[in-house]
């Protein structure tokens, strides 16, 4: 599901300076990589628990969305 927001034209000159230096291939992954760094969250737990045994790719896919 795709929504909108509205940020003032310095934000959005913000956004995009730091787009273009993060390579960022859109806002939302822009958007994303602040938040997660910004909470503290890592992207990925996988491999954290060596008694658990391995995950299928479609597994891993599925259980990575936020």
């Amino acid at each position: 599901m795709k929504t909108t927001i509205q940020v003032s034209k310095k934000t959005l000159q913000l956004l995009n300076i730091l787009k273009e230096r993060l390579s960022a291939k859109s806002y939302d992954e822009l958007l994303r990589r602040m938040a997660l760094e910004k909470l503290n969250i890592t992207t990925s737990m996988f491999g954290s628990n060596p008694k658990l045994s391995s995950f299928r790719e479609e597994e891993e896919a599925e259980f990575h969305e936020l």
